[in-house]
Formats: C-alpha cells, sequence, structure tokens
C-alpha cells in the first residue's frame, strides 16, 4: 500500500495475510488516491463518500483491503447473522473489481498523459529510431479486458477529455485520449512539478475539438506554406550550385515561426529577438523578417564589391532588424535575427543577452513586450553544452528573459550521423528537462498540427513567463547542402526522403477538398509569388554594391552618423574634479542603508577605503569605484557580471554588502552615489564562462550607452568562453560590422598559484590583433589606431590608469572590446596605489607610463631600457634598488599593448639612444607579450638596435605548480634584466 503501510491507525497489509500482489488495486498510482482519501476521512468521516468511510471503518477492524468495500446498506436492511469478516464478504463479492477498475483506467488516462507521445504519428517518414521500452498504454496492462470497452467510467479531474461530461464509456475515453496525445502532436509535460501548469497543458490539448482553425486561418496558413516552399524552388532554379542551406523538409518553420509572432504580438509583445543556425537562414529573413527579396539575391551575386569595413560573412550568416505592422495583431512588432557564426548554438546566449537588455531600457520587468525566440538544429541541441548553459540562466534573476520560444528544426540527422551516434537522450530535446519546459512534439508534414502547437507555445510563454519548445520533426531533402550527397551515408532514408509527397502539396490538397480554396486561386496565388521573386531578382541586378551595414541586427540610432561614421575623431579628457572623487569614495566607505550589520572584517575594509580618501591616494578597488561611480553619475548604466563578482574573487571588491542578522537582505553603496544616477548591476553569475560572457555580449549590443564588463574569476578561465571571443568579440566588427563595448576583466599574473591560477593567455589575444607589426602608423595615435584597430588590450598596473581606461570606453565616440588583464598581488601592494592628482580634469589614460626615476634625468648616462607591461614592474623597481642601478638602468611600463603605442615607444627609445632595450616580462618566452611586442619595437627603431629578452624559458604549461621553482625562475628573470652579459655573453 507505499505509504500507507507505515500510518499508525491504517494497517491493512500488515493485517492481512494477504499479499499486496494479490490485491491489485493496491499498487501504482492508486495508493496516492487512497491515501488522500484516507486522509480525509481521518480528519472527519463525512469529508468521503459513505463508501470509503464503510471501507477504512472494514479496514481499520481487520479485513483484507480486497473485502474491505462495501456498498452502503440499503435503507432499512440490516445484516443480521453475519459478523466480521464472514459478513463483508458474503454481503458484496464484486465491488473489489469495480474499485480495481475505476483505479485501472484513472492510471490508463495517465499513461497517455505520461507517455502519449511515445507512440505519436511523430515522424513524417516513418523511421524514426526512437525506441521506447517502457510500459505501453494498453489495457491489459492495467488489468482491464475487452469487456470492459463499454463500461461507463468516472473521470477524474485531472482529464479534460470528457468536455461537459463527468464520465465516458471505457472505449471513448481510450479515443479522446488517442486523439489528444496519439496522432501528429506528442506531448511531454507530466514531468512539470506544477500542478497549475499541468492542467494548463492538459486543458489545451485533451478538450475535445479544441484544435479547430477558421477558413481565414487555413488560408493564411496556405499563403505563408506557399511563400516558405516557393522561395527554395526559386533559389535553386536561380542558384542551383550555390550553398544556402535551404528550408526544403520543414518548410513549416516559416508558418510556425509567424504563429508565434502573431500570437505573441496580439499578447502585447513589441519586439522579438531570434537566433538561429543558417539551415532556413535566407527563407526566414525574406518570409518572417522580410528583408527585401532583391537585397537577398544580390548576395548570391559573386561580382558585387563589399562597399563596408571588414571582411564580411556568408549570407547565411547574416543578421537582420525590421520594425514592421503585424497584420494579425494590427500592432507594430521590431523583428531582430542576430547574426552568428557557423558554431551552431554560439548564438543562444547572446540573443538572450540582447533581450534582457532591450527589456532592461525599456522597464519590461516582466517581459511582456520584449521576448526571445531561439532555432535548433536536432544535433547540436543535444550535442552542444551551450544549450544547457542558456538553459540555466532562464530563471536567475539578473539573467532571465522570461520565458523563451525554442523552435528545434529536428532533421533527424546531423551533418552524416544519424541520432542514435549524436545522443543519448531518446529526443534531442530532453536537455530541456531541466528547466520544466514543456516539449511539444509536432510532425512538421502537418502544418495545421504545427500552427497549433505554436499557438500553445506562444500562449505558454506569455501565461508562465517560462521556457518552450517546440520539435518540429521533419527531414531534411537535400543533403547538409545543396551540393552534398547524403545517399553516401543514409541511404534508406534518402530513398524514402525522394518518395515523400512536399508538405504544399499535403496541404494544398487537403484544403482543396475541404473548400477551403479552389484549385484555381492556390495556382494564382503560387504565380503571384513567384512573380514578386522574379520581380525581385530583376531589380537585383542593379546593384553595384554589397553594403554589408544592410545587415546590422542591433542599430545605434544618434550614436553614429548617416552614413554610420564617428561623429567625432576625439577623446575628452576621462579625469573627474575632486568633490567628485572625494563624494564617490566617501560612498565607497558607507553603509547608506539604516540599521545594516555588517562583517566585522569588512568594518575595517571600509575604515581603510576612508582614510584612503583623506590621504587623497586609492587602490585597485577604489580606483575602480570611481570609474563607476563617476559613470553612474553621468547616467550610463554600468553592468558587472561573472563568477563571485560582487564581492570579488580576491576579496577586494565588496560591492554588495551582506547584513550579518537579516537573511537576504543587502546593500549596494554605489546605488546611492546620486539620486538621478543610472542603475548600476552587479551580479554573480552561474558557473558557466561560455554562456555568460556570450549574455554579456548580447547585452552589450543593445546600447552603446552603457558599460558592460565580464570578469573571470581566473584569468586563465576565459578558454571555455573561447568560441565567444574568437567568433564575436575578436572578429564580430570585421564580419557584420557590429561595434561592441563589452569589457573583459582578466586576473592575471605570476605569483607561483599554479598553471590554471596564473596566466589570462595574453598571447592569444595579442595574437588576434590586426594592427601591422612592420608599419609605424602616420595618422593620430591616440583615437584613430583605437578606431582602426578590432579590440583594445591593455594590462594597466596603477589604479588611475585602470580608472581612466574604463571612462575612455565610454567617453570615446566608438565602441571596441576592451581587454584588460587585471591584477592579483597588486590589489593590495602598498605602492600599487594613485594620488588624485593622476584622476583629476585634463589627465588621460596613459599608453605608457616612461620611468620618472634618476634615469630619467639624465638619459645619456642610462645603460638599458627595460620595457615591461603590468605588476612584473614592480618586481623590477624593487630588484634594480637592491642592486643599486636607479641611474644606469630605465624601466618603462607599456600599459596599452594594443593598438601598440609606436610614438610613445619612439620617444622613449630615442631619449636613450645609449643603451639595450630589453622586453622583460613574466611569462613564458612562447606565452606573454614578447612574440608581440619585439617586432613593434624593432619597426620603431628602424631595426636599428637588437631587442634582448629577459624572463622564463619557454615552456607547454603556462606556470610551474611548485612555489619554489617560482621563485627561482623569478630571480633568475630580474637577474637577466639587469646583468644580461651572464646570459647572452658580450651584448
Amino acid at each position: 500500500m507505499g505509504r500507507l503501510t507505515g500510518l499508525r491507525t491504517f494497517q491493512p497489509v500488515r493485517c492481512s495475510n494477504t499479499s499486496v500482489a494479490a490485491e491489485p488495486f493496491l499498487n501504482g498510482t492508486s495508493t496516492n488516491y487512497v491515501e488522500e482519501m484516507y486522509y480525509a476521512w481521518l480528519e472527519n468521516p463525512r469529508n468521503v463518500h459513505k463508501s470509503w468511510d464503510i471501507f477504512f471503518r472494514n479496514t481499520n477492524a481487520g479485513a483484507p483491503p480486497g473485502v474491505a468495500y462495501q456498498s452502503p446498506p440499503p435503507l432499512g436492511r440490516t445484516l443480521q447473522g453475519l459478523t466480521g469478516v464472514q459478513g463483508l464478504i458474503q454481503a458484496q463479492p464484486n465491488v473489489e473489481k469495480l474499485v480495481e477498475d475505476h483505479l485501472a483506467v484513472q492510471s490508463l488516462i495517465r499513461a497517455y498523459q505520461v507517455r502519449g507521445h511515445h507512440i505519436a504519428k511523430l515522424d513524417p517518414l516513418d523511421i524514426s529510431c526512437v525506441d521506447f521500452d517502457d510500459a505501453p498504454c494498453t489495457i491489459g496492462f492495467y488489468g482491464l479486458t475487452e469487456s470492459d470497452l463499454d463500461k461507463v467510467f468516472r473521470l477524474p479531474t485531472t482529464t479534460f477529455i470528457g468536455g461537459n461530461e463527468s464520465a465516458l464509456p471505457l472505449r471513448e475515453i481510450i479515443h479522446r485520449l488517442e486523439t489528444a496525445y496519439c496522432q501528429h502532436i506528442g506531448v511531454e509535460f507530466m514531468f512539470i512539478n506544477d500542478v497549475e501548469q499541468c492542467q494548463w497543458i492538459r486543458q489545451k490539448f485533451e478538450t475535445p475539438g479544441i484544435v479547430q482553425f477558421s477558413l481565414e486561418e487555413k488560408r493564411t496558413l496556405l499563403a505563408r506554406m506557399i511563400r516558405s516552399t516557393r522561395f527554395e524552388e526559386f533559389l535553386q532554379r536561380k542558384w542551383s550550385s550555390e550553398k544556402r542551406f535551404g528550408l526544403e523538409g520543414c518548410e513549416s518553420l516559416v508558418p510556425a515561426l509567424k504563429t508565434i509572432i502573431d500570437k505573441s504580438s496580439q499578447s502585447g509583445v513589441e519586439s522579438v529577438i531570434m537566433g538561429m543556425p543558417h539551415r532556413g537562414r535566407l527563407n526566414v529573413l525574406a518570409n518572417v523578417i522580410r528583408k527585401e527579396l532583391d537585397q537577398i539575391f544580390c548576395q548570391f551575386d559573386s561580382k558585387l564589391e563589399a562597399a563596408d569595413e571588414g571582411s564580411g560573412d556568408v549570407k547565411y550568416h547574416l543578421g537582420m532588424y525590421h520594425k514592421r505592422m503585424n497584420r494579425v495583431s494590427d500592432k507594430y512588432v521590431t523583428l531582430s535575427l542576430m547574426a552568428n557564426p557557423s558554431h551552431l548554438e554560439a548564438v543562444d546566449p547572446v540573443v538572450q543577452g540582447k533581450t534582457k537588455a532591450e527589456q532592461f531600457y525599456c522597464g519590461d520587468t516582466e517581459g511582456k513586450k520584449v521576448m526571445s525566440i531561439l532555432l535548433h538544429g536536432d544535433a547540436a541541441f543535444a550535442g552542444q553544452g551551450i544549450v544547457y548553459e542558456t538553459f540555466h540562466l532562464s530563471d536567475l534573476p539578473s539573467y532571465t528573459t522570461h520565458g523563451t520560444i525554442h523552435v528545434v528544426v529536428n532533421n533527424q540527422i546531423g551533418f552524416t550521423t544519424d541520432p542514435r551516434m549524436a545522443r543519448s537522450s531518446p529526443y534531442p530535446t530532453d536537455v530541456a528537462r531541466v528547466v520544466n519546459a514543456p516539449i511539444f512534439h509536432v510532425n512538421a508534414d502537418n502544418p495545421e498540427a504545427v500552427m497549433y502547437v505554436c499557438n500553445v507555445a506562444a500562449e505558454w510563454r506569455n501565461t508562465f513567463h517560462k521556457d518552450v519548445v517546440v520539435d518540429l520533426v521533419c527531414y531534411r531533402r537535400n543533403g547538409h547542402n545543396e551540393m552534398d550527397e547524403p545517399m553516401f551515408t543514409q541511404p534508406l532514408m534518402y530513398k524514402q526522403i525522394k518518395k515523400q509527397k512536399g508538405v504544399l502539396q499535403k496541404l494544398s490538397e487537403k484544403l482543396i477538398a475541404e473548400g477551403i480554396v479552389t484549385t484555381q486561386e492556390f495556382e494564382e496565388e503560387v504565380a503571384r509569388y513567384d512573380r514578386i521573386c522574379e520581380e525581385a531578382y530583376t531589380r537585383s541586378k542593379d546593384e553595384k554594391i554589397l553594403h554589408i551595414k544592410h545587415w546590422l541586427d542591433s542599430p545605434w540610432p544618434g550614436f553614429f552618423t548617416l552614413e554610420g561614421q564617428p561623429k567625432n575623431m576625439s577623446c575628452p579628457s576621462t579625469g573627474i574634479s575632486e568633490d567628485e572623487l572625494v563624494h564617490i569614495g566617501n560612498i565607497a566607505a558607507s553603509v547608506p542603508e539604516k540599521d545594516f550589520t555588517i562583517h566585522g572584517g569588512l568594518s575595517r575594509i571600509l575604515k581603510g577605503r576612508a582614510n584612503m580618501v583623506g590621504q587623497r591616494v586609492c587602490d585597485w578597488a577604489l580606483g575602480e569605484y570611481m570609474a563607476f561611480g563617476s559613470l553612474l553619475k553621468d547616467g550610463i548604466h554600468v553592468r558587472l557580471s561573472g563568477q563571485d563578482v560582487e564581492r570579488g574573487t580576491f576579496s577586494h571588491r565588496h560591492h554588495v554588502l551582506h547584513d550579518q542578522n537579516v537573511d537576504k537582505r543587502i546593500c549596494i553603496p554605489m546605488n546611492y552615489v546620486s539620486p538621478d544616477q543610472a542603475p548600476y548591476t552587479v551580479c554573480n553569475s552561474s558557473l558557466s564562462e561560455f554562456g555568460v560572457l556570450g549574455f554579456e555580449l548580447g547585452f552589450a549590443m543593445a546600447s552603446p550607452d552603457a558599460l558592460v564588463l565580464w570578469e573571470a574569476q581566473f584569468g586563465d578561465f576565459h578558454n571555455t568562453a573561447q568560441c565567444i571571443i574568437d567568433q564575436f568579440i575578436s572578429s564580430g566588427q570585421a564580419k557584420w560590422v557590429r561595434q561592441n563595448g563589452i569589457v573583459l576583466l582578466l586576473p592575471h599574473g605570476m605569483e607561483g598559484m599554479g598553471p590554471e591560477h596564473s596566466s589570462a593567455r595574453p598571447e592569444r589575444f595579442l595574437q588576434m590583433c590586426n594592427d601591422d607589426p612592420d608599419v609605424f602608423p602616420s595618422e593620430d595615435f591616440a583615437v584613430r589606431q583605437l578606431y582602426d584597430t578590432n579590440w583594445i588590450v591593455v594590462n594597466c598596473s596603477t589604479p588611475a590608469n585602470y580608472f581612466h581606461v574604463l571612462r575612455r570606453q565610454i567617453l570615446q565616440p566608438f565602441r571596441k572590446p576592451l581587454i584588460v588583464f587585471t591584477p592579483k598581488s597588486l590589489l593590495r601592494h602598498p605602492e600599487a596605489k594613485s594620488s588624485f592628482d593622476d584622476m583629476l580634469p585634463g589627465t588621460h589614460f596613459r599608453r605608457i607610463i616612461p620611468d620618472d626615476g634618476p634615469a630619467a634625468a639624465s638619459p645619456e648616462k642610462v645603460k638599458r631600457v627595460i620595457f615591461c607591461t603590468g605588476k612584473i614592474y614592480y618586481e623590477l623597481i624593487r630588484e634594480r634598488k637592491n642592486r643599486g642601478m636607479d641611474d644606469d638602468v630605465a624601466v618603462v611600463r607599456i600599459e596599452q599593448l594594443s593598438p601598440f603605442p609606436f610614438d610613445l615607444v619612439k620617444l622613449e627609445t630615442d631619449r636613450y639612444l645609449n643603451a639595450d632595450l630589453v622586453w622583460c616580462q613574466e611569462e613564458h618566452k612562447n606565452q606573454g607579450y614578447y612574440d608581440y611586442v619585439k617586432p613593434r619595437i624593432r619597426t620603431t627603431i628602424s631595426h636599428s638596435r637588437p631587442v634582448w629578452y629577459a624572463g622564463r624559458d619557454p615552456a607547454a604549461a603556462p606556470a610551474t605548480g611548485n612555489k619554489q621553482t617560482h621563485l627561482t625562475e623569478l630571480q633568475r628573470l630580474l637577474d637577466t634584466a639587469f646583468d644580461l652579459e651572464a646570459f647572452y655573453g658580450k651584448v
């Protein structure tokens, strides 16, 4: 009896010699129902029907469960002469079967709800390899027989198949369950742990006759199918030998998306942001986003010259932004399709970040105005971990977009890989179950079923603001691309596909047979769209230039000129007034909330900040506070995200204070800088780099007037986000003319912490810089160089310079990604402090910091100039002082590595004409900055002097795991820096 056996008063199994196996009605889901009745009876016997009252009384008297049931005695009749169990058996011998059968029917209904999708007709090809080995939805399994089919059973409250009826014959119950769950729609939802949500879904699929469409809806569906199908056929006719990753086999995707957008627009959604892989992208651009067809067709013309800067990208990677009237809702809706690379699912978190940003800027705290739709392929959805990482952002406070509609184009094949080789789960969509998202599988060869499911998905998102998945089970009529031969690897599948009637043909024949349209009307609609395509093709021939800017997915109106250029090419001073510095410093040292108890250790840190403000200096954390606070005061939103950023991995930041006595009570002093300031968002992220960095990149795309920063817990950990860095950040502007001002904060420094907590791999970022090592620029260095680069790479050695580079990121007239190698030991280094004087009006970011010691006073006497970057500077000046070489050796810090400050380095090399030139780094020779810096210094000095190296030897790992070895290596590289002859011979 399950949990009932443990009840003190109700112990039928223990009281009876009858085994549980002999009592079928005690098995399975019936125990839950019986237990509910029992608890109600214990509370008050009048809470339950008289029959249950008798059952529980008899059970407590010692009757076996199978004979405890008694129907209420008729009026005026008593059982005389029969006592105990004997009387019960003789009185009602067949009641046990009645109870068993009712419970069996309830179990059968539940089985259809749980497993009906297992036997639904989902595969258009009828060759699906999805193999379920659990119990089927058969009456025999539940102890029912053919003779029970015409018996009438009362329906439970957990089903809607009865409509207005409360009881139905078993035959009709099964028929209605088959209709709801086992036709062309398979519904997976019974794992959802919310009763209201489950009931909502049951009502949408079980209610008799609920899948109905009006005449107008069917005609609209046919028109959309014509556009989707004929578009691909037109491209195939005109460019039969071009790759386009067409939609053949899943043409119902276009009406699916349009249905979702229609329903969402009717619900008040004003902006839809989409991400998708390449299959069907051109069709979606043409028939969902409504990109001009001639602009799409001219992409196929290989003779056109690209007009915009950068490399551009292939046509099926491009994005689009378009605002138009929705014909169904009569409201304007803005559609944005994000550009993305062939890393199929990498765009998922980027879309979510941009969606979150748009919701944030328009005050849409519930996701009622802005929503996202993500399209996926089946193999990628199951195979790529970023899908899981993105799902797990779906309900986090600082990352939720309040429900995403996922549409899976389930070709039932990867490139050439069968599902059984591509995933371990039965469905490609099983990953969505981790966030309790309902999954609607639908046969894509039934466009009406597709349209219904998409309507339900849009309603679900609008009602519950949770993710939902539509799995379009379809096929791929051509190979992976139009040039590929799929018969090599899937011969049987493609034999079946060759015989498969097109979905438009099936739909048109059905609607003509129903009298919805005539054959003539259908043919006229086909001819009309064909004519539209031909006219657009003719216009496309007039295009002479390929404009990448026509494919922007996130325009920034007002930020650039109409030609897309910066409004000026100058950057004002990034300094701020003394009063502002003091005010922000005092906020950083305060607890603005009343009656707020902070940790004792934190009190000391805040007191230390107050002392620094009094002394007019700041450390790294305070310098960051000054930058953020001053931007917020000027109305610039600041968002800092990453693992443990609220406190800071190295316990230095403390931007979120926690009340030591009240759970979840927090205080963010940065939001108390000014009454009319922009809001500050600082948020600890999930333990994901790939997903979270993609999210922040998308957030930064939405507006140029926000400072969006992602901090790695350790700089090394960006390697699991390398796909976002390579495909979107480094090359995004070149491919898609999309500027982005995202900032990456990467803690870096060799401090004996082992190979995974030392290096942010600066060599990787520098290798991907697009500046030429062999060309000394002739234009303005401070701004023009920044505009021409693909990203900016810095390693600041002072808090003031960090302060300036963050403010410059917003004050410069364009946006570039900024890579900052941030310190670890310097966070508390007594010498790594900056005076307020270095942050006042008129001050700027210093691309290099020259030596300001005795060596600079007599440059002609200097024997050696050591160029370096980052924290090694402090070790070098300490060693120089210990050796008494302050007059002989100049140490110059290169703070901005890329774009390389050729002009300022030239000033230094020209000043010290008699000196050896050394590049010193703490990283290994094949890592760090050496390979990037050396050829650029050589170009600066016209190859007139050698550039010597002082640093660690080449190595495979970024750092040693042994502290003693680390210190030995450090001393050796310092010895090299100050005594070249000992290592290189006579120099």
